[in-house]
């Protein structure tokens, strides 16, 4: 049997596997260990086993996952996401469908000291929805506003999406951070006037908050500098040189931790659970990037990155075509399995071929993030639908995501945007880089 063969039989295993409900971080370790042992020989895959574990999750650019987790925990519970919220709340509130345009917002800045979308959506979910349903906000726009700014978490600097992409490809990561920024704030705009767009088709589902007047608006500022300085100090430091991205994350963290302090909300019990919050959620990320890793192992061994950037340099179609049948393919697979272990498993085959046609891949990186959002949204495996329907337990699974749709359609449109209009993803890390 060709080694294609053992590839292709591979990837359709792990499938089959995933479909089957076992862990994708399992199933990845799994089919790259006993393919590496059909493509070459058992003694050789246990080698792998011996060899890959240790330094793949002792890489030092991983050091950044687990802070920056642990800077959203400590901003958290210091506070600073339910400040956020007021402050959007208190400006957009009397709009119509204020609260959801406030909300979309909150999630925005949180997004800025989080680089979780789950993270993002639980946090603002916890904070948001019960004022929402206190204002008789239809269940599909509050839980979808709710769900779909979650997303953001993945795409505005900090980003572990980003890490993701940037460890795995060898590409800077605070270059990455820097090209997530505009897109994020275009993104953030296209789900305001998808919320405003919902509530002028139907004034029932976002009615009219309390009004506020210009000083009280003023005034809910003072409670947001902390969230401003946090993310000035860490991405501004990075984007400016002044350290590396893991040294801006342990800055951050820090910083958060200070701020958890000087809110006196620096008690055991939530130390406690920030810290243990971080342990499982880093755990969950580094097992998923260790069997990515072997299971990259094995599509190398079989070829198949290279024999797919061989049939593509071969064909005679402009490399947009290619990149959005790309995208077309991540965009299927994102929707049945987790969007972090998807965006490790599709990267070392469809990279090669970025690379192979000339295209930018600060860019790419772009769009895979993007297209990761839309995972953690769609059915049957959206993440960051559970968490809100785990957060509002009388609330159908059906109606959350009946109310993301709408927004799936405005993050598929800026994506399209980002697409058509590269410079919109490039620009800023040309400008501060290179």
């Amino acid at each position: 049997m060709s080694l294609t063969m053992i590839g292709i039989i591979g990837i359709i295993m792990l499938i089959v596997l995933i479909f089957l409900g076992m862990n994708i971080g399992v199933c990845m370790l799994v089919v790259g260990f006993f393919g590496f042992a059909a493509a070459v020989n058992f003694p050789a895959a246990f080698g792998l086993l011996k060899t890959v574990p240790f330094p793949t999750v002792a890489n030092f650019n991983l050091f950044i996952i687990p802070l920056f987790i642990l800077m959203g925990q400590f901003s958290f519970h210091a506070g600073i996401s339910s400040d956020l919220y007021k402050a959007s709340y208190t400006i957009l509130g009397r709009l119509k469908g204020g609260l959801a345009l406030a909300t979309i917002g909150a999630c925005a800045l949180f997004s800025a000291v989080s680089g979780s979308s789950a993270a993002t959506a639980a946090t603002m979910g916890t904070v948001c929805l019960p004022e929402m349903r206190k204002y008789k906000y239809k269940d599909t726009l509050s839980t979808g506003c709710l769900a779909a700014g979650g997303t953001l978490g993945i795409l505005i600097p900090p980003s572990v999406g980003f890490v993701l992409y940037g460890v795995a490809t060898g590409n800077s990561i605070g270059a990455l951070f820097a090209a997530g920024l505009i897109p994020g704030i275009l993104l953030t705009v296209f789900f305001w006037i998808t919320a405003a767009l919902i509530c002028w088709r139907d004034p029932d589902a976002g009615p009219q908050g309390e009004k506020f007047t210009a000083i009280e608006k003023l005034k809910s500022l003072k409670n947001v500098w902390m969230m401003l300085v946090l993310f000035i100090v860490v991405i501004g430091g990075i984007f400016a040189g002044f350290y590396t991205a893991n040294e801006g994350s342990a800055i951050g963290a820090f910083g958060a931790f200070l701020f958890m302090v000087f809110r006196k909300k620096c008690t055991w019990t939530l130390l406690k659970k920030a810290l243990y919050d971080t342990i499982k959620t880093s755990a969950m990320v580094l097992f998923i990037i260790l069997g990515a890793y072997v299971f990259g192992y094995f599509l190398t061994i079989t070829r198949i990155p290279m024999e797919m950037a061989r049939v593509v340099a071969m064909m005679e179609v402009p490399p947009f075509v290619v990149v959005t049948l790309i995208l077309l393919i991540y965009f299927l697979i994102s929707t049945v399995m987790d969007s972090l272990a998807c965006l490790l498993l599709l990267v070392p085959i469809f990279y090669p071929l970025v690379v192979a046609l000339g295209l930018d891949p600060i860019w790419f990186g772009v769009l895979m993030v993007m297209l990761m959002q839309v995972g953690t949204i769609t059915p049957p495996v959206g993440i960051n639908v559970f968490v809100i329907v785990g957060i509002a337990k009388d609330i159908p699974m059906y109606t959350v995501f009946r109310g993301v749709i709408p927004f799936i359609a405005a993050l598929l449109c800026a994506t399209a945007v980002i697409i058509a209009v590269p410079q919109v993803a490039v620009w800023l890390p040309n400008f501060l880089y290179y």
